[in-house]
């Protein structure tokens, strides 16, 4: 299920990125510990250019620590980039940023002057609290809702470093299904935006095959089922999300679920992998070279159809 969702303020913000980007020293952009992959915005690398970057695995203090190790080391295969995994609750870890930043950008900092970075991100991926946390002032709106930062700004933290906060972007459309899935489970994605019980099967499927323990330790249950639909049903009876006679609350259930797994509730679970990432990479390519082979044939077949016209 590829997702469309951008509203008019995203499209707003990639142009005035654009516009900025020219004078940018360093990109800073936030991604979610548990999904790198899908929170990692591919707009933002056709903008940034060859600037460097500093990729922060926010939440990982929710996400596995060694799927996060291994997702740093194989980020940093990428020329100019940095990964570095922190989480907001600790502000020690966020306030090392700067430091960083001014090892990513030397010959800036030995010339006296500010260096410029663009801080950017996904919504709801704690982009706007690590810059309040940074600036040691509440400068940035923060909530639980996806896209509440709507304008860009720009904020002097007084240490030599200049920030550009922009609105969280989503790009115009996700072609990986997988990744619209992830993106909804940890709540990048209005839960208006699919439907609940999908979101959490394609979620109870990956737990059973990546963390069968974890899951079977959470919801007490002796012996895990084998498919999505019977775990979230055996979850329902263990929590008592029953409807009258018995039958199980699929909504209630998979509300249940996917808010334990954003709280960090269920343990430390990452939901992919860079092996995951690499396979699902070649697949979303093999799928757009067929649809612009498709378009292309449909627009010459058009082509054809109006020379015949013309030339009746």
């Amino acid at each position: 299920m590829a997702i469309q969702w951008y509203p008019g303020h995203m499209h707003k913000a990639r142009k005035e990125i654009e516009e900025v980007m020219p004078q940018v020293d360093l990109v800073i952009e936030v991604l979610d510990a548990r999904i790198p992959y899908s929170s990692e915005n591919p707009v933002i690398s056709t903008l940034r250019g060859d600037k460097p970057c500093i990729k922060l695995l926010n939440k990982s203090d929710l996400a596995d620590p060694e799927t996060t190790q291994r997702w740093i080391e194989y980020l940093e295969r990428e020329q100019g980039v940095k990964a570095m995994a922190i989480t907001t609750l600790q502000a020690a870890q966020v306030k090392k940023i700067p430091e960083l930043c001014r090892k990513f950008v030397p010959n800036r900092d030995k010339m006296e002057k500010d260096i410029r970075t663009m801080i950017m991100g996904i919504p709801n991926v704690g982009k706007s609290t690590i810059i309040n946390t940074l600036a040691g002032r509440t400068i940035a709106k923060t909530g639980n809702e996806p896209a509440v930062t709507k304008v860009q700004q720009r904020i002097n933290l007084r240490n030599g470093i200049v920030l550009s906060d922009t609105p969280g972007i989503l790009w115009p459309k996700v072609d990986n299904d997988k990744s619209s899935y992830r993106l909804a489970i940890t709540g990048a994605i209005k839960d208006t935006a699919m439907e609940y019980e999908d979101v959490a099967m394609f979620a109870a499927e990956y737990f059973l095959h990546a963390y069968p323990e974890a899951i079977a330790e959470r919801y007490k249950l002796k012996e895990l089922p084998n498919t999505d639909i019977e775990l979230l049903e055996a979850i329902g009876r263990s929590r008592g999300a029953l409807r009258p006679g018995g039958r199980i609350d699929l909504h209630k259930v998979s509300e249940l679920m996917l808010h334990e797994f954003r709280s960090g509730k269920m343990g430390l679970l990452s939901l992919e992998t860079p092996e995951m990432a690499e396979i699902e990479k070649a697949e979303v390519a093999i799928l757009k070279a067929k649809k612009e082979a498709a378009q292309l044939a449909k627009d010459e077949a058009e082509k054809l159809k109006r020379s015949g016209k013309r030339y009746k």
